[in-house]
């Protein structure tokens, strides 16, 4: 056990997760996921929140395998290794709102970070701005981080407690596997656009369960790699980041998936500013919270109700998003079809920074 300790936490280790995560979501979407979006935890879950019926865009409605395996991979892998500790109480409001938020500024860019270095790896330069804005966020954050920003310290809790959003996932597994029909016409599932079109759910399920336990072993994480190459010079998670890209491109080629250019891109769109702007609001967003939306599906299933609590707020703001017209579309170029979009951004980013610099403490903060 301990030497499988010391690998995944060694650089070989995660650049192996690396190139495994960036491998087993290329082939996602070769079994049938949307094109450029093997895995998208910020689109996975607003197809969720479309098929509970918190959001009525038909396209997007499906109860995504793949986020439920994440927390299912992640509990299993701390429970062996004894790393599952039920802790919560750390600002619950303020991470439920940088959730929300979060989820704002992905759908405004149409996809969280790993699905931006899908695009990337499949081809989409729309997704380099995106990348940028991402790192632009996290750096701010990280200048919160360096004047005292935290959020304070979780409590120990009850293990039940931490169990909550792995049986919430659990019953969203069993309304997957049964499709109850209900008189409400919940829970919906797309009968086109990109809700339609997914892999074998029980191939998904495994996909992710693996893809769970081995990152939740290397604390694997986007946001994570962007802030330590800021903040220390320490270059780890990002090696690992920099795999996934390389092994979804390979995996692309062999595949011929790749597809290069920035008109046309599947569930995309070329307004640059709104693509950096977007990505912006969900790094600084992200940086706040401790990680990014990966990150916190895994730390919620080892018992992190903090990071629970972020993932509902998620949910939540992707319902807003689609209920009031913020989530990007594929034809934003005119200014008429942005929506609310640009102001739920600066809404966002303005409470971000409020919060970045109010929320002082000399408590140690939140890994």
């Amino acid at each position: 056990m301990e030497r499988v300790n010391r690998f995944f936490q060694s650089r070989w280790g995660i650049i192996l997760v690396g190139l495994c995560i960036g491998a087993l979501a290329s082939t996602l979407q070769k079994l049938g996921n949307p094109k450029n979006m093997g895995i998208c935890v910020a689109c996975f879950e607003r197809d969720i929140a479309g098929s509970l019926g918190l959001h009525r865009a038909a396209p997007v409605q499906y109860i995504r395998p793949e986020i439920i395996g994440f927390v299912f991979g992640a509990m299993i892998a701390a429970l062996i290794f004894g790393e599952y500790r039920a802790r919560a109480g750390s600002a619950p409001v303020i991470r439920f709102m940088l959730g929300f938020f979060a989820m704002v500024g992905a759908l405004v860019f149409l996809g969280c970070p790993w699905r931006a270095l899908l695009r990337l790896a499949g081809g989409d330069g729309n997704a380099i701005l995106a990348l940028v804005g991402l790192a632009c966020g996290v750096g701010i954050g990280v200048l919160f981080i360096k004047r005292g920003y935290n959020l304070g310290r979780s409590q120990k809790g009850s293990p039940v407690a931490g169990a909550v959003l792995p049986l919430i996932m659990l019953g969203l597994l069993l309304l997957l596997i049964v499709k109850p029909v209900l008189s409400t016409g919940a829970p919906f599932f797309s009968t086109e656009g990109p809700g339609s079109q997914h892999a074998n759910y029980l191939v998904a399920l495994g996909i992710a369960v693996v893809i769970g336990f081995i990152a939740q072993r290397t604390r694997f994480c986007t946001m994570g790699a962007i802030r330590d190459v800021i903040l220390m010079r320490d270059f780890h998670l990002m090696s690992g980041v920099v795999a996934l890209l390389a092994g979804a491109f390979i995996m692309n080629l062999i595949y011929g998936q790749a597809h290069w250019g920035f008109a046309g891109q599947p569930v995309a769109h070329t307004n640059q500013l709104l693509n950096f702007g977007g990505m912006l609001l969900a790094g600084l967003s992200f940086a706040l919270a401790g990680g990014c939306p990966g990150r916190q599906l895994f730390l919620s299933g080892e018992g992190d109700g903090d990071a629970a609590v972020f993932v509902l707020g998620m949910i939540v703001g992707a319902a807003f998003a689609h209920n009031f017209g913020t989530a990007g579309t594929p034809y934003p170029n005119n200014p008429a079809n942005w929506g609310w979009g640009p102001a739920a951004v600066l809404v966002g980013l303005v409470f971000c920074v409020v919060i970045g610099l109010t929320m002082r403490s000399t408590a140690t903060a939140k890994a």
